[in-house]
C-alpha cells in the first residue's frame, strides 16, 4: 500500500487541525499518565494555537494529507536553547514512527540554530513516553509537582556544530 507522509511548518489555517489532535493525544496521555487534574494541552484554544504558529516553529504531520501528529519548538537564540513542547500524535497513528520523525526533524532545526540545549516536560508516571525521549538522547534533570502531578524535565544537550576546514571567508581574503 502506498501512501505519503509529510512532516511541514504548520501555517494558521492548520490551527483546528493541530487542536483536534491535540485533543485526541492529550486526552491519551492524561490517562496513560494517570493525571486525574487539567492538562494544559486540552484546555487550549485553536487561537491559541494560531499565536504560536506564528512565534514559534510549530509542525504538523500529514499521512496521505490527514493530519496525525504535531509538535512546537520554541527558540531562544541568545542563550542557545530551545524547549519541545505540545508533541502529540493521534492515538490511533501511534507507534508507527511519526513522533520519532518530527524528533528528528526538529534535531536538525536546532543543529541549524546552533542549540546547545533542549528542553521539554513530560509525566514521569508515563513510563513509554520517557522510555521514548531517553531513546531520543533526553535525560531527566529534575522533577517537579507544580501542575498536580509529577512531571519530569527533561534535557538533551546537543553537540557543538563541526567547523568546516578548508572554508576561506571573503572577509579574510586570499594571500595567495
Amino acid at each position: 500500500m502506498d501512501y505519503s507522509f509529510v512532516i511541514r511548518r504548520a501555517v494558521p489555517e492548520d490551527a483546528p487541525a493541530v487542536h483536534e489532535i491535540l485533543l485526541d493525544a492529550f486526552m491519551h496521555y492524561q490517562r496513560a499518565s494517570h493525571i486525574t487534574g487539567p492538562v494544559d494541552a486540552l484546555q487550549e484554544t485553536v487561537g491559541d494555537i494560531e499565536d504560536d504558529i506564528r512565534n514559534k516553529h510549530v509542525f504538523i504531520a500529514l499521512i496521505d494529507s490527514l493530519p496525525v501528529g504535531t509538535m512546537r519548538v520554541a527558540i531562544r537564540q541568545e542563550d542557545r536553547v530551545a524547549y519541545i513542547s505540545r508533541l502529540g500524535v493521534k492515538a490511533a497513528y501511534a507507534n508507527q514512527g511519526i513522533g520519532k520523525s518530527m524528533m528528528n526533524l526538529v534535531d536538525k532545526l536546532l543543529m541549524e540554530h546552533h542549540v546547545s540545549r533542549v528542553f521539554l516536560h513530560a509525566a514521569a508516571r508515563n513510563g513509554d513516553l520517557i522510555r521514548f525521549y531517553y531513546g531520543r538522547g533526553f535525560y531527566v534533570e529534575s522533577t517537579s509537582l507544580d501542575r498536580g502531578y509529577t512531571r519530569a524535565l527533561m534535557v538533551k544537550d546537543l553537540p557543538e556544530p563541526k567547523p568546516v576546514f578548508g572554508f576561506v571567508s571573503e572577509e579574510e581574503g586570499d594571500d595567495r
